[in-house]
């Protein structure tokens, strides 16, 4: 006697959702795919700005610590900045 796989039997109506959600993408008319990709590339610019704003903001705290810590030798030494 075949009995049927229990797994298989289990994931039946997830293969059958998947299948209707992969009809209904491809479906004609649909802009779903155009509006993802304008996502990413805004998330893609947002992404950029953020890190170039980043070496900026990096930048100018290196530059002011090396400004503070030439001020602190210089007090150590009896003399002011």
């Amino acid at each position: 006697m075949n009995r049927p796989n229990p797994l298989a039997r289990a994931t039946d109506p997830v293969v059958a959702f998947v299948r209707r959600r992969i009809a209904w993408a491809r479906s004609e008319g649909r802009s779903v795919g155009a509006s993802a990709v304008e996502w990413v590339i805004i998330s893609a610019i947002v992404a950029a700005l953020v890190a170039g704003i980043g070496v900026a903001i990096s930048k100018a705290l290196d530059t002011k610590k090396d400004s503070v810590t030439s001020c602190i030798d210089k007090a150590s030494k009896d003399t002011s900045c």
